[in-house]
């Protein structure tokens, strides 16, 4: 028998939520619009709803716009009904019910350890290399490595590692000089980068793991070789046939990872992606999109990532969420779409919830002077009681908007014009009164902006609308 939830909206949003109950309704799934004869339900309290909602008969469930911030408890004690918070956007509720491409899914699993590297370990004293190691742990990093530089002293090399163990983190160390390497396992490190058959004694002196890279670049028999070594004497380690840059290898650098998963299904290997992330002008959540599903599909064990250039700076936390993301989707035997677009900062599915028949609809209904914005594939659109106004850029709005004797209204109206704009051109979705999102390259952590954002949006709440007309 088909669940019957009950989609509570308001008068402005009731033809659209009517037309979406009726695309996803099924033999599973039986919909029902409730008008709670409000205009925009995102408004109304949970007083509002115990006074006027009249729930159908059978009715199993009752779904609530995502943007009404009323005590779900209490309204499901008063109905005897569990109550829901839906999605802020009425495009998405074909998702939340399964019938789009969105997933409800846990990302607190994954399968690939991340190293992050400090590359400039030796110029650092040991307060700021702490300082770097707690911050790329909370970017998601596993393993804090340490960077050695070429003619470069890391005299406090072994005070590093106990200062960095005594906080609980596992340490890497990666470096070409071989008695940095000799003292940083003696030192306690917990795994070393890099070793190859010429050098791999060096194991031998500590407890670290090593990292083992061909003796030559791109020399795949001499990986095989040290890893032949570890084999034997029963030496725990991970292989890295090293990613090479684009045009000076790349491609043959990804069939080397491929063989040597071919060649040895079960041995652990490592990616180091640097090299392609920090030497390539695009943005690194597309690059670490691509590598992660290189690495899924491989079934490679750990990755190396660092964020040097300051275009690589959130790489670390987006190849975090890059780990989860895949997972999810590989357990569940799918692509990687709809598990949560972490990684799509630039631009969204489906950046347009409304249509401009819809807004124009909207818009004849506004009777106060408080302005609502949205964004449709026509432009940015203005409007309230005394207009309705379409423009491609905010310069284009701002002589029908009439507030150049009111400067706060006039920051509020420049602000949210120029959001919408940027939505508009990049093709990501936009809501009046709230941030673009970035994806996980935007989640900063900012707690000083976002209270400048919310004092302003108060001090402004008697000028612009509370939220947008399409509320759900």
């Amino acid at each position: 028998m088909a669940e019957r939830v009950a989609l509570v909206t308001g008068s402005l949003a009731e033809p659209r939520i009517r037309r979406i109950a009726e695309e996803i309704a099924d033999a599973s799934l039986d919909p029902v619009v409730v008008n709670v004869g409000v205009k925009v339900a995102a408004l109304m309290t949970a007083d509002i709803v115990e006074r006027r909602l009249k729930l159908p008969e059978g009715t199993d469930k009752v779904l609530m716009p995502g943007r009404f911030r009323g005590d779900l408890q209490r309204l499901a004690a008063r109905f005897g009904l569990p109550f829901a918070r839906g999605p802020e956007e009425a495009a998405d509720i074909p998702s939340y019910f399964g019938r789009g491409k969105g997933r409800n899914v846990a990302l607190d699993r994954q399968d690939v350890m991340l190293f992050a590297e400090i590359v400039d370990a030796t110029r650092l004293s040991i307060d700021q290399l702490l300082a770097r190691a707690r911050f790329l742990k909370g970017e998601g990093a596993d393993v804090i490595d340490l960077g050695a530089l070429p003619d470069n002293p890391f005299p406090h090399l072994e005070e590093a590692i106990a200062a960095l163990k005594s906080e609980g983190f596992r340490v890497s160390v990666d470096s070409f000089d071989s008695d940095e390497l000799r003292r940083a396992t003696r030192a306690g490190a917990d795994y070393l980068l890099s070793l190859n058959e010429t050098n791999l004694d060096i194991a031998g002196e500590g407890s670290a793991t090593p990292i083992l890279v061909p003796a030559l670049a791109g020399d795949l028999p001499s990986l095989l070789r040290a890893i032949a070594q570890c084999e034997a004497r029963g030496q725990p380690f991970l292989a890295d046939p090293i990613l090479d840059p684009i045009h000076l290898g790349f491609t043959a650098s990804l069939v080397r990872y491929a063989e040597l998963r071919r060649l040895k299904p079960d041995i652990p290997i490592l990616m180091g992606i640097g090299n392609v992330t920090e030497l390539t002008d695009a943005d690194t959540t597309g690059m670490n999109a691509l590598l992660m599903g290189i690495i899924s599909e491989l079934r490679l064990n750990a990755v190396l990532a660092v964020q040097v250039s300051p275009h690589c700076r959130t790489a670390v936390r987006e190849f975090d969420r890059a780990r989860r993301e895949y997972f999810a989707a590989r357990e569940a035997g799918a692509l990687p779409q709809g598990f949560g677009g972490g990684l799509m900062a630039l631009r969204d599915r489906n950046p347009f919830t409304t249509t401009p028949a819809e807004v124009e609809r909207l818009a004849a209904t506004v009777a106060d002077r408080n302005f609502r914005i949205e964004v449709t594939e026509q432009g940015i659109h203005a409007y309230n009681r005394d207009g309705h106004h379409v423009a491609r850029e905010p310069f284009g709005l701002f002589p029908h908007l009439k507030v150049e004797d009111d400067g706060a209204h006039a920051f509020y109206l420049g602000v949210e014009t120029a959001r919408a704009e940027i939505a508009f051109h990049l093709g990501k979705r936009y809501a009046q009164d709230e941030p673009l999102k970035w994806g996980v390259a935007g989640e900063t952590g900012d707690s000083a902006a976002e209270a400048h954002r919310l004092t302003f949006k108060e001090a402004g709440s008697t000028l612009s609308a509370k939220k947008k007309g399409e509320s759900t």
